[in-house]
């Protein structure tokens, strides 16, 4: 897939105004509409100067796509990172409607798909709901934070048009509380935080979307949470009792003798908080000692004594590979 340079497809500068950037679409769309202009490529020319106007014209995807598109350059291989657009408020406003029921690229799809639906999805009731729009978000969070429960201070990105129409974004700062036990992809509702509503209408919502933070240890899968664990050679070949750390605290692990590498070992309960509690399941990753001393070196030839060929498996197979095409 390949970025896009909507401001390029306009023919409008990055500082344009919200003003510049409809009177750039309003030019091209008359020059390529496909009911005006009998040419091959003018149909496929509207699709891409209106699916960049989807973009430019709405403020809050504007801001989120000037983020993101400070590393790329047009034509070159994307792939947006994880949670690009985490901190950033989006409404649930309709969508435009020169956008109504076109088909837009995968790019457009992977950044901006998931909200696009919504919009659309709000089009038919939004002429006559009373009640603010409500808004989304997706804030990052500690996984300690997910554990304990915690209050935390969060700041949104919120994209505004100034009086001469250029586009800013401002801070907005919010007390919230994470309740034990969140799970990524769970949404917290901020009740009246989203848009004001129309005449005696009541404020739309906020929802914010939890994402978690990588961690350098752990990984979460629901309430359950996964911890790669290096061993030694004879922790693992002769059973040992080791100290694993986990989020409530370390506790005690027995390895069991001839365990190998990629063994799971389950910590019932040791996961995050949940009804019931999640697992904190360990993987061994078996870490070998350097021989960087003579004590060392001494120890790995005794070993080298052993009657132990890991590769035994290969030769045999590929043996086995060769009478079979012999007989063939």
């Amino acid at each position: 897939m390949e970025y896009r340079d909507y401001y390029e497809i306009l023919d409008v500068e990055k500082s344009a105004t919200q003003d510049e950037i409809k009177r750039a679409f309003r030019k091209l769309a008359r020059k390529f509409h496909p009911d005006l202009n009998k040419d091959e490529d003018a149909e496929a020319k509207f699709k891409e100067i209106s699916e960049a106007n989807e973009v430019l014209s709405d403020p809050e995807k504007r801001a989120a796509y000037d983020q993101l598109g400070q590393a790329y350059r047009p034509g070159q291989d994307f792939q947006p990172p994880p949670d690009w657009d985490a901190g950033f408020e989006f409404s649930d406003g309709p969508a435009s409607e020169n956008a109504q029921g076109q088909d837009f690229s995968d790019f457009f799809e992977t950044l901006f798909g998931e909200a696009y639906q919504q919009k659309r999805a709000a089009d038919a009731k939004a002429r006559f709901h009373a009640k603010g729009q409500d808004h989304h978000a997706k804030v990052l969070i500690d996984l300690e934070d997910t554990f304990h429960g915690t209050k935390r201070t969060i700041v949104l990105k919120v994209p505004e048009v100034t009086e001469d129409g250029h586009l800013v974004v401002k801070d907005r700062k919010l007390e919230v509380s994470i309740p034990k036990g969140v799970q990524e992809g769970q949404h917290i509702r901020l009740k009246g935080q989203g848009a004001p509503g129309r005449g005696d209408g009541t404020a739309g919502d906020l929802y914010i979307e939890i994402v978690n933070k990588a961690h350098p240890i752990y990984r979460a899968g629901g309430s359950d949470l996964y911890l790669d664990l290096p061993v030694t050679p004879w922790e693992a070949a002769l059973g040992r009792k080791v100290k694993v750390p986990t989020p409530g605290g370390i506790v005690d692990l027995n390895i069991p003798a001839g365990s190998q590498q990629g063994r799971k070992l389950r910590l019932k309960g040791r996961g995050l908080p949940a009804k019931p509690p999640g697992d904190l399941y360990v993987s061994l990753r078996i870490a070998l000692p350097p021989a960087d001393s003579a004590k060392a070196k001494k120890v790995y030839e005794a070993m080298a004594e052993l009657d132990f060929n890991p590769r035994e498996h290969l030769m045999r197979d590929i043996k086995h590979g060769d009478q079979v095409r012999a007989k063939s």
